[in-house]
């Protein structure tokens, strides 16, 4: 079986957190150039950079499969190991959705009859029918396409900021009038803007259940986290400030509109290859997000809270009944609109990021000896400081989704009964696997 090499597990986790500025439209469409440069400057020092650290000390210390699952389990118990599997899944739900939903909106914006109606659902079908193909070949596959994936979906990116740069160093007026006012729109929505910002700075631990299918993780795992932190926010702010700058106003911008930004500093050959470069951003992302996810239900099944049958892999090393099963889970989630799917996503993805900040602390005290390639520098109350940052981020969340709904009720609410779930299903999963135990520890009979 290959394994990923640091490039390709770097790509990887890029487009497990991001895959590029697409998606970040909302954040200065509701909040303005001003809110959306500065929460996506220093949103990082509070929530990327701590969980990368986090994260490059325990992939290193425990590079096994599952990840945060194991680190989880290993520190409080196989409870809060399984409520740390049921949340990551859980939000997967809603967080895979996104993409396929995104790549459509995308597509719509040069062809709309293509995406009019079922079409759509069509097209959002196919997009992860394909990535579970891809999946089905490997991990290295997936980790090394990526690679090539990685530049298809900037390189449009590179001539968009040259081009704004150019046109707001030259003054040119253009259709939009001369440099952006910073001012935020006439109806701003800065809690929802704050929240997709959140968003977008989210998922840097998906990377860690495939550390079982890494070539060294524990050399690769902490220079990956920490490099594709800074590349992250550099992708962010970059664009945004160039387009900024270009004098193209917040208010045009919504999911899809860098499309027209493209058309408006580099007509409409630049906009279809930001069309194409935000569908096959979309399409890395989610299938980069199945090789992270498909691998938690394989742990579990190892671990005897699911059936054997999820712990089945191809000759490549893909868990392909997780990765089917998984599939089908996503494809059902499709339709829910953008800004309740993240919401959701957000709410469950950050509970689990609490309880890897508790193993963290937990491990530092449990298992002092524990060999750690890559250790938070500092005395001992760091990761405790480091770990209230997201925490306090995620209560921050936490208020401002009380007043958005789903399904009849509250998006917070909604969220906190999945994640109370959890508990019942982990009992069953609990009775399954003792029972199971039992049956097999019966003498044979002949």
């Amino acid at each position: 079986m290959r394994k990923l090499r640091m490039i390709p597990l770097l790509a990887a986790t890029y487009f497990m957190v991001s895959g590029g500025p697409y998606g970040l439209e909302d954040v200065v469409g509701l909040g303005g150039y001003k809110f959306a440069l500065l929460v996506l400057f220093f949103l990082p020092f509070f929530w990327s950079f701590p969980t990368a650290l986090m994260l490059g000390e325990l992939a290193a210390a425990i590079p096994d499969e599952g990840g945060f699952y194991v680190w989880v389990r290993r520190a409080l118990g196989p409870f809060w190991g399984f409520q740390e599997a049921w949340l990551s899944l859980a939000a997967s739900v809603f967080d895979m959705a996104v993409y396929p939903t995104t790549f459509v909106l995308y597509l719509g914006r040069i062809a709309p009859a293509l995406t009019a109606g079922h079409r759509a659902l069509l097209l959002e079908l196919l997009v992860v029918a394909s990535a579970l193909l891809w999946n089905l070949r490997g991990a290295s596959a997936v980790g090394e396409g990526s690679v090539k994936l990685w530049f298809v979906a900037l390189s449009p990116y590179f001539v968009l900021i040259a081009l704004a740069v150019y046109l707001g160093m030259k003054g040119i007026q253009g259709p939009y009038g001369g440099h952006a006012a910073m001012a935020p729109p006439a109806a701003p929505d800065f809690a929802t803007a704050f929240l997709v910002a959140l968003w977008n700075y989210m998922g840097w631990d998906n990377a860690t259940t495939i550390a079982h299918e890494v070539d060294n993780p524990q050399h690769d795992y902490p220079r990956v986290m920490l490099t594709a932190a800074l590349m992250v926010m550099m992708t962010y702010i970059i664009p945004i400030a160039a387009v900024a700058w270009a004098g193209i106003p917040a208010q045009m911008f919504s999911t899809g509109a860098w499309v027209d930004a493209g058309r408006i500093v580099g007509g409409g050959l630049l906009a279809g290859a930001i069309v194409v470069a935000g569908s096959l951003d979309n399409f890395g992302t989610f299938s980069n997000l199945t090789l992270s996810y498909t691998r938690l239900p394989h742990a579990l099944a190892v671990d005897g809270y699911l059936p054997a049958v999820f712990t089945r892999r191809l000759r490549n090393g893909a868990p392909w009944v997780a990765i089917l099963a998984c599939g089908t889970c996503w494809a059902l989630a499709l339709g829910l609109t953008f800004e309740r799917l993240i919401t959701i996503d957000l709410l469950l993805w950050g509970l689990s990021i609490v309880l890897e900040f508790l193993a963290l602390i937990v491990l530092r005290r449990k298992e002092p000896g524990l060999p750690r390639p890559f250790r938070i520098p500092g005395p001992e109350w760091v990761p405790v400081l480091l770990g209230l940052c997201p925490a306090v981020l995620i209560g921050v969340a936490l208020y401002l989704a009380r007043n958005e709904q789903q399904a009849h009720m509250s998006a917070l609410m909604f969220a906190l009964l999945i994640a109370a779930a959890g508990i019942p299903v982990y009992g069953l999963a609990w009775l399954r696997k003792t029972v199971r135990g039992k049956v097999s520890a019966l003498p044979d009979i002949e």
